[in-house]
């Protein structure tokens, strides 16, 4: 999960700081900075919080039915079988998340690493379970006649292959980069109605080595961009663009197929509108880390903001 720590330090011979009466003036920035901070204090743990409620329960209810049932009945079943897990992997590490988001990191390096793994796990891992999920539809529907062997392959051996070994694979990063470090960096918050200054927070991140850093997040932000929307966004957008089309000829069973295109339609959308604001978040970001688009104070700050909204909704 990325966690963008920022603390502004000022010089106590700053202008704007101390008046000639040597009384404390809060500097605007300082003051857009804390309000930032509270704002997500509040927003990703409650965020995080019905995320969980909703996960343990939808997603856990699906894991015991299906394990209680002797065999599987259908494709669907099996694709449905296997995003809960990701799903329910990836909803136990939210309290340590808001927990984090709340004040600091209290739970050790090696839960800081497993935390970074299964995020990472779920992310692309539902993704492109999805992806995969289109793609069987668009074989019961377009090719309905001799698709059910390629099918029962699919679901019962490819997707290990292309969906959790890829996966498992782009952990590797956290292994290396991710760990918890405490940060000795002064910054302020609120507390009632009063300016506070926090010394230091420990943080779960990944920490790149820093004559490389920009070039490390460029490259892992691309790679999210790439593999965890543009690619499964391609083969989602496809498989049912033609399954529309297959759809819409002929005039038997028009209620039917009426039924069918309003839901390919809803959950083209729903990815789309899920997934599309955080990738041109972090895009958007990584331009103005590569100096391709002017940075401004507000609109980094606005562009936190949006980042972190965006990313907490995409796992609704």
């Amino acid at each position: 999960m990325e966690y963008f720590y920022e603390s502004i330090v000022f010089d106590n011979s700053s202008e704007g700081i101390l008046d000639g009466s040597g009384d404390f003036e809060f500097p605007e920035e300082a003051y857009k900075e804390a309000l930032s901070r509270d704002f997500k204090k509040i927003f990703l743990p409650t965020v995080y919080g019905v995320i969980f409620v909703l996960g343990i329960v939808g997603n856990g209810l699906v894991v015991v039915v299906m394990g209680y049932q002797k065999k599987v009945k259908n494709m669907t079943d099996k694709y449905r079988l296997h995003l809960s897990v990701a799903d329910l992997l990836l909803v136990l590490t939210l309290p340590f998340w808001a927990v984090d988001a709340v004040k600091t990191w209290y739970f050790g390096g090696f839960v800081c690493v497993s935390a970074h793994v299964i995020y990472t796990v779920n992310l692309y891992s539902s993704v492109l379970i999805l992806a995969f999920i289109s793609l069987d539809r668009y074989l019961a529907i377009v090719r309905a006649t001799n698709s059910q062997a390629t099918r029962k392959l699919l679901a019962s051996r490819v997707i290990y292959v292309g969906v959790w070994l890829p996966a498992a694979f782009l952990t590797v990063p956290d292994l290396v980069f991710a760990r918890v470090k405490s940060v000795s960096s002064p910054s302020f918050s609120f507390r009632n109605d009063s300016v506070e200054m926090e010394d230091s927070r420990t943080i779960c991140e990944r920490f790149y080595p820093v004559e490389s850093r920009v070039v490390w997040t460029v490259i892992f932000r691309f790679q999210h961009i790439l593999v965890g929307f543009i690619l499964p966004g391609l083969v989602i957008l496809v498989c049912y663009c033609i399954i529309i089309a297959k759809l819409s000829k002929g005039t038997k069973g028009q209620t039917l197929k009426k039924r069918a295109l309003k839901t390919t339609v809803i959950l083209i959308l729903c990815f789309f509108c899920c997934w599309l604001p955080y990738c041109i978040g972090i895009f958007l970001d990584t331009l103005m880390m590569l100096n391709v688009v002017r940075t401004t104070y507000e609109l980094q700050q606005a562009l936190d903001k949006w980042i972190s909204i965006t990313e907490a909704l995409a796992y609704f």
